[in-house]
């Protein structure tokens, strides 16, 4: 067999500029690829909670005649959360709170919205003792149990101190949906509203 180097030469001179802008252009493309937010690591959420455990991952309030519960420090973590567990005066952990959805562009901002259903819970003045927390995080995994009570003499500011601290007595599963909704879904815990008090001051810290 023969091969004719002129052809050859010719074949190539069609192709390789052809071959050469193709592989330019996904270059390009590839280079100007839009970059696609990622969330920050777990480990870095789960400092962020172990930070905030003696300040207390709730804190309770005096206003207006009520007892205000706020989750505004767990809230801000709910990009790796898949729930908020408490429960009010037992370590019962039957109620949730709800959870934002998830902006990976601002993976640590509270919801936004008008009412504060993602910010506080509102009880009757000195109806919470205390409270039981745990947070289930987006692996299934959950955090060790803490009873928070309100400091003395609470007033109008915000604050609680650690009772008791559990750890939880085995690993979680991540959560059915019987009693975990998936976030797109979540609702409030029945019984409970979040739209009071009305002034805008509730609404701290």
């Amino acid at each position: 067999m023969t091969f004719d180097i002129r052809k050859i030469a010719r074949v190539l001179a069609i192709l390789l500029p052809t071959t050469f802008l193709a592989f330019a252009a996904q270059a390009q493309d590839s280079d100007e690829e839009e970059y696609k937010p990622e969330l920050p690591d777990v480990s870095i959420y789960k400092a962020m909670l172990d930070a905030n455990k003696q300040t207390g991952w709730v804190q309770f309030r005096n206003y207006d005649d009520r007892q205000l519960i706020y989750f505004s420090g767990l809230q801000v973590m709910h990009c790796r959360l898949s729930e908020i567990r408490y429960s009010i005066n037992s370590d019962a952990l039957d109620k949730r709170f709800p959870l934002g959805a998830c902006d990976p562009q601002l993976p640590f901002n509270l919801p936004s919205g008008d009412t504060n259903e993602y910010v506080y819970i509102s009880l009757a003045a000195k109806e919470a003792q205390t409270i039981a927390v745990q947070v289930v995080w987006d692996d299934g995994a959950g955090s060790e149990i803490i009873v928070f009570k309100p400091c003395d003499n609470v007033g109008d500011a915000s604050c609680a101190r650690i009772k008791t601290i559990k750890k939880p007595k085995k690993q979680l599963l991540e959560p059915s949906i019987s009693d975990s909704p998936i976030r797109s879904t979540q609702t409030a815990p029945r019984g409970k509203t979040f739209n009071e008090p009305t002034p805008s001051t509730a609404a701290r810290p």
